[in-house]
């Protein structure tokens, strides 16, 4: 796929017509439409995408129909795979060719927070601008009417070609897979690192996830890879359990089976107490709340990954946290993209890592919409989408 890359790119520095799929109106079924791809600007990257894969992230915007992240016409994606096809000024960590990953999370090696071990939230370049360039806030694309059309996430994968500030681009090696290295811009390595790098889960702990998604089966991966001795997954769906047990769960829980016991009674009875770690994995604050109180006093840590999809505030009882427990947030897991992608990209070539189980459905671009239909009936836990297929 990548020996046509291995030349001069031709389009450098011209613009490139492609398709894209572009919704036009919150909720709306994405369209298929020729747009026009602008070259990059100083300190940016053009990709042709090879494959991207649908987040529960891109429903919740695509849904949204208010407020200053909801932006229409727009290109979703966020979660991709691709070819680096041309450079702007500036740029030297990437070249014409090279195999790549655009991620959401900047890390512009440069600020306070990038060169800290503490912290993955790059303060050069914070989600000021959630519909365009990340430096500027204009855009890249147009429509064949010659109208700017909006980013999404400093990504916008769901197009042929798109335009990457190099803050958002990881290189990475071409022996893994592209639709396995595709799970790694988002979900995947979300998961996977805030079992590793925000919870530090241990040999022989207790790990309770609230929603087996992507994110929560990452989690349980990257706990299982710690050897934690128990892990207990709590979703609605009761397929999840046989899928969650090839990731690591080891217990399921199904809230709508728990009659006589609240869910937070059973992981406390089952762990002795309280699990050493919980994640919440769904975005709702009465599931955040569980899992603090299913967290063990003393020591029990809580790791929030889900963004409340109702807007709803956190209500914590000062006694649960004077007795020990601790709660804590987590963007993308932790994950500092440019050192800690490459890392586990050699965990999965090293059969250290699992991420052929993610992927349940293979689509082809013009049938995007599909993705959509499997990821809200509950259906597909990652659903590639192939762009020349």
């Amino acid at each position: 796929m990548e020996e046509n890359y291995q030349c001069e790119s031709k389009t450098e520095g011209k613009p490139i017509r492609c398709k894209a799929a572009v919704c036009r109106k919150a909720g709306e079924a994405l369209v298929i439409e020729e747009i026009e791809v602008a070259p990059p600007k100083a300190w940016e990257v053009r990709i042709k995408i090879l494959c991207t894969s649908l987040c529960h992230t891109d429903v919740t915007f695509w849904k949204l129909n208010a407020g200053p992240a909801a932006a229409f016409p727009r290109i979703f994606g966020h979660e991709a795979v691709g070819v680096v096809e041309s450079v702007g000024e500036n740029v030297e960590e990437v070249k014409h060719g090279d195999r790549v990953l655009p991620v959401f999370n900047s890390e512009c090696g440069e600020c306070r927070d990038c060169k800290s071990a503490k912290s993955n939230i790059c303060t050069k370049f914070p989600f000021s601008h959630y519909n365009g360039m990340p430096r500027d806030g204009s855009s890249r694309f147009k429509d064949s009417n010659g109208m700017d059309l909006h980013h999404f996430l400093f990504v916008s994968s769901f197009s042929e070609y798109t335009v990457v500030d190099i803050a958002d681009v990881v290189k990475i090696s071409s022996d893994i897979p592209v639709d396995k290295a595709c799970l790694l811009s988002c979900g995947v390595s979300t998961g996977v690192g805030a079992a590793w790098k925000v919870a530090d889960v241990e040999q022989g702990s207790t790990v309770a996830i609230f929603g087996l998604g992507a994110v929560g089966l990452a989690v349980a991966e990257g706990a299982r890879q710690r050897g934690a001795s128990k892990i207990i997954g709590v979703d609605l769906n009761p397929e999840k359990f046989e899928i969650g047990q090839q990731f690591g769960v080891t217990d399921f829980i199904n809230p709508t089976y728990c009659s006589q016991k609240s869910v937070v009674e059973v992981i406390q009875e089952m762990t002795d107490g309280g699990a050493d770690y919980c994640f919440e994995c769904i975005g709702l604050a009465s599931l955040m709340q569980d899992a603090i109180n299913s967290s063990r006093p003393g020591w029990g840590k809580t790791v929030v990954l889900g963004v409340e999809m109702h807007g709803s505030p956190l209500s914590i009882n000062s006694g649960q946290i004077l007795r020990g427990r601790t709660v804590t947030g987590s963007m993308f897991g932790g994950v500092k993209t440019k050192t800690d992608i490459p890392f586990f990209v050699k965990k999965y070539l090293h059969n250290e890592l699992n991420l052929e189980g993610f992927v349940t459905h293979e689509i082809s671009f013009q049938d995007i919409n599909q993705a959509f239909d499997l990821l809200r009936e509950g259906k597909s836990i990652r659903c590639i989408i192939w762009m020349d297929k």
